[in-house]
């Protein structure tokens, strides 16, 4: 089957610009279908051709990415009547960059496996401007052979490419990142409030964590250019999304037997994060609820 023909369904925050990279950088033709027609237009500037449907991408296309929301948008667009697992053939590859859950995204594959199509789980992690400029890390989910084939795609969108192991080892890798960052981003925003409590100044605490165990992305990141200077921009990670990754990563963990009391207690935290109405603010603005 010809492997230069992409197809690219989701072109949202993250979807656009690995879309527009992939046309830019794989030589491959790349059709694109979308709810939205905004991001959909500026891919046409690159050369992407819109579909109308999904069935549209499909066929035209052997290497089908999807950059979706979660889990309930990866389902329909697969099961739904109209959806991948209707209209794909013996030969074609799935590929999904989205954060799903392990247990889906592992009962997925085994469908489309009965139906000889491959399926790839490759969840991203960083920032839009990583995804803009072809500097992601993802996490691959994916047989030798499929890894093999989906690859040089893949490096059209990142800097970091980890094959973690078989179909579903992307989506745990992931989840459990996003799991130690967002208790992280808790502790930080913890210890920022409990200096300021003590007459510490705040360049003075950065500085001191800056230099010691306690540095890490979170801190450069979500501490010093977030919760230090309370700006918290819409578009950016929001909390709802953390809460969804987060209930994918304790599913886990009790099907994996395992009850998680640092990861519910970010949970908690979040969620009240989202009842103030920090729902579609970036992440750490969770801080304010504990300085509250």
């Amino acid at each position: 089957m010809n492997h230069n023909r992409v197809g690219f369904i989701g072109v949202g925050v993250m979807g656009e610009p690995m879309c527009r990279n992939i046309a830019q950088h794989s030589g491959a033709t790349v059709t694109a279908f979308d709810l939205n027609d905004e991001p959909l237009t500026r891919l046409a500037s690159v050369g992407v051709i819109r579909a109308e449907s999904i069935a549209d991408v499909v066929q035209s296309a052997s290497i089908i990415f999807l950059s979706l929301p979660g889990g309930p948008e990866l389902e329909r667009v697969c099961r739904g009547d109209d959806g991948l697992l209707a209209n794909t053939a013996t030969g074609q590859t799935i590929v999904d960059t989205s954060t799903a859950p392990v247990k889906l995204t592992r009962a997925l594959a085994a469908q489309f496996q009965d139906t000889g199509v491959d399926y790839a789980d490759t969840p991203i992690a960083r920032t839009r401007q990583a995804a803009e400029a072809g500097t992601l890390s993802i996490m691959v989910g994916a047989s030798d052979e499929v890894y093999t084939r989906i690859e040089p795609f893949l490096r059209c969108c990142a800097s970091d490419i980890t094959h973690c192991g078989n179909v579903g080892c992307g989506q745990v890798s992931k989840l459990m990142n996003n799991m130690v960052l967002f208790q992280n981003v808790v502790a930080i925003a913890e210890a920022l409030n409990v200096a300021r409590g003590a007459g510490l100044s705040d360049d003075v605490l950065f500085d001191v964590l800056s230099k010691g165990s306690a540095n890490s992305f979170a801190l450069q990141n979500h501490g010093q250019k977030a919760i230090w200077p309370d700006e918290f921009p819409e578009r950016a990670f929001p909390t709802t999304y953390a809460q969804k990754d987060l209930s994918y990563a304790l599913q886990l963990a009790e099907d994996c037997g395992l009850d998680l009391s640092g990861a519910k207690n970010a949970g908690e935290l979040l969620e009240v994060s989202r009842a103030a109405g920090y729902g579609n603010l970036y992440i750490p603005a969770l801080a304010r609820i504990i300085g509250d």
